[in-house]
């Protein structure tokens, strides 16, 4: 038996936007949820693309300094 786990990330500041990700065919989606105007949107990503996207985003949160 295993477990489904869907994992959910809420926006730091309004709490009614929320993001999630899939794995759709052989392409990335991103989901993006606006609660409150009850609008979804979604952006697909190819493996490169993904690649260079996690690589962007490591390299932003290198940037913050607590």
């Amino acid at each position: 038996m295993s477990a489904k786990i869907d994992l959910k990330f809420v926006d730091e500041i309004q709490d009614d936007i929320s993001s999630k990700i899939e794995l759709i065919s052989n392409s990335i989606k991103i989901i993006i949820n606006y609660e409150e105007l009850n609008n979804t949107q979604a952006i697909y990503l190819d493996k490169a693309t993904a690649i260079k996207f996690a690589k962007t985003l490591r390299t932003e949160i290198n940037k913050i300094q607590d």
